[in-house]
């Protein structure tokens, strides 16, 4: 009897996405209980306190009034030159490095991962990122046969934690020719925190020792799809001058999305840049990730560029998406502000957040307390190592009392557990 159909490499575990699960049963609990009963923060998107998508004015009103033809065309593998420029003024602003710098479409912030992953790493190649992270990049080095591991991301003072960096990245530059690492900020997914500058000096000062070694290669992956919510719009920026005139044997690649910046999560648009002080190895970043392109999705979403590019490049169309954006980011602010401050008043552990959509739990069993929490109609995400609560989607009155709620269900079960220890 056939069992199997599919090739080796495409045998996976028969199990749903967790997130989309949990999404799922707490829109089930919305429509059992009413909305105002149920604190659903499993979505990764900018939800009014209705709940309701937010979709920005700005850019769908522009979305709208393009012509048919400019939607349904094909564009160019690498992306409409319009868009490439486009995205290089609005992603760096002011703080343009001192480098070669290349721009290639691609499907969302996951396809720039998935260019920079293929044809910068080699099979087997272990991936290095923070112990906190988004659970896809394992997803997307499986698929290619690469293996993610992790340094821890807090040293005890709660900074980034530069010797467990250090002692990872060093242990993989020993034993390869490529030391590829992902480093999520500013906002990072899953825990607010954002790098500072004094630790980017500090990771590029490393990067800078092991590169005396020519036959080394580095590539540094920034995934900034948070970057537009994840504080002031120069300011976030400027550590991007960090990396001019780096040895020629560092790469920095930078992940850009229009999901989280631009509402735009569906039209999955978005780009990988490459930075480098070389023209010759720029030019070869361009044409291997558009053969990667070609090879994959062929080319990406015309619309979604062109919306970029048009509010890009008038003035008072940009003016008007900023404006509106301040009011979501001010909006961000304040729900993060309530969920950080009540969970100080009543003692909740929180991991250091700065920015961004999410903020996390630590906990020793998080799928449990995960479990339990949904008694009480809250649903979060369970990580390995805590939980993750999207502040993007929960109003300020909810993200207020949430705090109490986790820390409630913490107590219980650990109540729970040690009177079984106790039988």
């Amino acid at each position: 009897m056939v069992k199997s159909m599919a090739a080796k490499h495409a045998i996976w575990p028969r199990e749903n996405d967790i997130i989309f699960n949990l999404s799922e049963r707490a829109q089930r609990a919305e429509k059992v209980t009413g909305k105002d009963n149920v604190i659903n923060a499993t979505i990764g998107a900018l939800m009014d306190d209705d709940g309701k998508l937010i979709t920005m004015e700005s850019v769908y009103k522009e979305y709208k009034e393009l012509p048919n033809g400019e939607i349904g065309a094909y564009a160019s593998l690498a992306g409409q030159p319009d868009y490439i420029e486009s995205v290089k003024k609005i992603f760096f602003r002011e703080y343009m490095p001192d480098a070669h710098i290349r721009v290639v479409a691609s499907p969302g912030g996951s396809g720039a991962i998935k260019l920079a992953l293929w044809n910068y790493t080699n099979i087997g190649d272990e991936i290095l990122t923070s112990d906190w992270f988004w659970s896809p990049y394992v997803s997307i080095a499986e698929e290619i046969d690469r293996k993610v591991v992790t340094y821890k991301l807090f040293n005890e003072g709660n900074s980034f934690n530069l010797t467990s960096f250090k002692e990872n990245f060093l242990r993989i530059a020993d034993k390869q020719e490529r030391i590829f690492t992902i480093i999520n900020t500013p906002g990072h997914n899953p825990t607010g925190y954002s790098v500072s500058d004094d630790e980017w000096d500090e990771i590029l000062d490393l990067s800078k020792e092991v590169a005396k070694d020519e036959s080394k290669k580095i590539m540094i992956f920034v995934d900034a799809a948070y970057i537009d919510f994840a504080g002031d719009d120069k300011v976030i920026r400027k550590f991007f001058r960090k990396f001019s005139n780096l040895p020629e044997n560092i790469l920095v690649m930078v992940g850009f999305s229009m999901s989280k910046g631009f509402t735009a999560y569906g039209m999955r648009m978005g780009a990988v840049i490459g930075i480098t002080s070389d023209e010759n190895i720029a030019e070869e970043f361009h044409y291997s990730c558009v053969h990667s392109c070609r090879a994959n999705w062929s080319n990406c979403n015309r619309g979604a560029m062109a919306i970029l590019s048009n509010i890009v490049k008038d003035q008072e169309k940009f003016n008007l998406y900023e404006e509106e954006k301040k009011i979501y980011k001010e909006m961000l602010s304040v729900r993060a502000k309530a969920f950080v401050d009540e969970s100080e008043k009543i003692g909740l552990e929180i991991l250091p957040y700065k920015a961004g959509f999410f903020i996390s739990i630590p906990c020793d069993n998080p799928k449990e307390l995960c479990e339990e929490l949904t008694k009480d109609n809250v649903y979060t995400i369970p990580l390995k190592m805590g939980l993750r609560f999207a502040v993007c989607a929960v109003s300020e009155s909810k993200c207020k009392i949430a705090p109490k709620i986790i820390k409630n269900a913490m107590e219980y079960l650990e109540s729970k557990k040690v009177a079984t220890s106790e039988v």
